[in-house]
């Protein structure tokens, strides 16, 4: 196994920690409000989305952010790791994100820059320097 590059290890720790700090925060919270009787009405006046739909449906946002945080974790480790489905499954919750990050504004935001910073360290990282044209790929 050689080395990767580390333009790849910067961007499994980027979707590590988008994954770990953004995402996984909420569904660890969610036993709590549970637990204490708070309704999504109350904890959705702390938490603001430009979407009424996520508003009202809170609780089910914080799932779907465990889920979306496990699978950034997993893809970081998976790169970290030098394995080809890590990148995969980092690639796709990349892109994932930064076709939803409009719809969860203003956490979106946050989430396109450490998406957007891995997908572009990945690209660079996957394609390097060479030449789009098709000559640079025609056989000799």
């Amino acid at each position: 196994m050689g080395r990767i590059d580390a333009r790849f290890r910067v961007a499994a720790w980027l979707v590590i920690a988008q994954g770990v700090v953004m995402e996984m925060g909420a569904p660890l919270a969610l036993p709590v409000f549970l637990v204490t009787g708070l309704d999504q009405k109350d904890v959705g006046e702390h938490f603001r989305f430009a979407l009424p739909y996520l508003q009202n449906n809170l609780y089910l946002l914080m799932i779907m952010s465990g889920i979306f945080g496990s699978l950034r974790v997993l893809g970081g480790i998976g790169i970290l790791r030098d394995r080809l489905w890590g990148l995969g499954i980092t690639l796709v919750m990349c892109v994932v994100t930064l076709v939803l990050m409009v719809f969860m504004l203003p956490a979106g935001i946050a989430d396109g820059l450490l998406s957007g910073g891995a997908l572009v360290l990945i690209a660079f990282a996957w394609f390097g320097s060479r030449p789009i044209s098709a000559r640079a790929y025609a056989e000799p």
